[in-house]
């Protein structure tokens, strides 16, 4: 095991990454922005760096400052987290050049699975589902025309090198494909300095299953059941839940297990997520992401396994110490991602937290870097915490997740508290009557 593990992130997630490292006696190093002096995860570590200014850019996104971080510190590894340089693979490239060890999988696979198209085709290989789709790149206008005649109306246009929700366009007709195709491509340009294209058939009423997998680089990997991401606003996670209610046991682990069985074939190493449109009995393929997941903890309440745990141990030439059967699941887990925004306008809403109070309870976890005083700085994104309940089953999970956000307390700025209550409450949403449309189809009731 390491003795010294450099964490390259901010927030929730570099917190949680410390703790753990911490329960394994691994000394820490945390490099930081200029506005993150006084967070939490700095003011814990063993040691900390400062390598930049506020910008990602200047710090967090900074590879020779960190590196020269790792180098200076005498850290053996660096853990990415997930977001800034997590999936980049120029970054776990240049450490394994530089001798450090990526706690991830290899720069290889990252880029195979960054590129969607790419993706796509390899998964397919190996029995994977997919969404009638492009097959490929979209290269010009009649080429998009053609396609969109083959597939049909309505299709989605996507950035090969896209993530996170962005680069995504929805069109009906011919007319706002044109005008979508242009736009798309100058988008995913500036945001990914990619602007390959792709097309695929946009799904009327689909959830968002997603298979949380571990392979440990020597042909051995598992799987840890399925999450329901479907709550989602303009393509971002609100609500995140395991397992995902009314979908077969058996179908579940059979996907599982081909995600699993993948991984094998690859000798894929370290955390992955594949992430899946479910609709009418029918699963498909929309991308991987070859990093933690924001959404883990729900995982790691209904299996009792830390996921982090696992990412350094096999970073370090462990090899899986968990067979499929010793993996089993238990109760309902929901989280709910805290942002610092206005609840009406989703704007973000940065500032000083005048005061905060924690949920508590059995099955009740937070995970925050926030605390009173603590000032949130409106460089990176909007999410502050992660409010974590695990229940017998589902109602216990749902009525134990009001009761939590109704205890909690952020004052000082704006939350989208109020949104996480409503859908607490919502008829709908408790009897699973939900898809990735739930909020927009709401739209009389939540603004969206």
């Amino acid at each position: 095991m390491a003795y010294k593990i450099l964490i390259a992130n901010r927030g929730e997630i570099a917190l949680r990454i410390l703790r753990t490292c911490k329960e394994l006696g691994i000394k820490t190093v945390i490099v930081h922005s200029t506005v993150d002096r006084q967070s939490l995860p700095v003011r814990l570590a063993d040691e900390r760096i400062c390598i930049g200014g506020p910008q990602p850019t200047q710090s967090y996104l900074n590879i020779p400052a960190i590196i020269t971080a790792a180098e200076i510190s005498g850290a053996h590894a660096i853990h990415p987290g997930y977001g800034f340089l997590s999936e980049n693979p120029s970054f776990a490239e240049q450490l394994e050049h530089t001798g450090f060890t990526f706690i991830g999988p290899s720069s290889h696979h990252i880029k195979i699975m960054g590129d969607k198209v790419e993706a796509i085709k390899f998964v397919k290989q190996y029995g994977i589902p997919c969404v009638p789709g492009s097959d490929g790149p979209i290269l010009n206008e009649q080429q998009a025309v053609n396609v969109a005649e083959s597939i049909g109306y309505p299709l989605i246009i996507k950035a090969a090198g896209g993530g996170g929700g962005r680069g995504m366009r929805v069109v009906h007709d011919n007319k706002q494909l044109l005008e979508g195709f242009s736009l798309t491509k100058a988008e995913a340009k500036a945001a990914f300095n990619n602007p390959c294209v792709y097309f695929e058939k946009y799904l009327t009423h689909p959830r968002h299953i997603e298979f949380q997998i571990l392979g440990d680089g020597q042909g051995q990997a598992v799987h840890f059941g399925a999450r329901d991401c479907s709550i989602q606003r303009r393509h971002q996670k609100i609500i995140e839940e395991a397992q995902p209610i009314d979908i077969p046991n058996e179908k579940l682990m059979e996907m599982g297990e081909k995600c699993a069985s993948l991984c094998r074939a690859m000798n894929y190493r370290g955390a992955g997520t594949f992430e899946f449109l479910y609709q009418d009995e029918e699963f498909y393929f929309i991308e991987m992401n070859t990093r933690i997941q924001v959404e883990h903890p729900v995982t790691e309440m209904i299996t009792g396994i830390d996921l982090i745990k696992q990412q350094i141990s096999i970073a370090f030439g462990s090899k899986i110490q968990l067979a499929q059967k010793d993996i089993s699941f238990h109760g309902h887990a929901i989280e709910c991602r805290i942002n610092a925004e206005d609840p009406e306008t989703y704007l973000p809403s940065p500032g000083i937290v005048s005061f905060y109070h924690p949920p508590g309870g059995p099955g009740v976890r937070m995970d925050t870097h926030v605390y009173s005083t603590y000032s949130v700085p409106p460089y990176y994104d909007s999410m502050i915490g992660k409010l974590i309940v695990h229940g017998a089953n589902r109602l216990e999970a749902f009525n134990k997740l009001s009761v939590a956000l109704d205890e909690i307390v952020i004052e000082g700025i704006k939350t989208n508290l109020p949104l996480h209550r409503l859908l607490a409450a919502d008829p709908d949403l408790r009897a699973g009557k939900h898809s990735i449309h739930f909020l927009q189809q709401r739209s009389d009731k939540i603004s969206s």
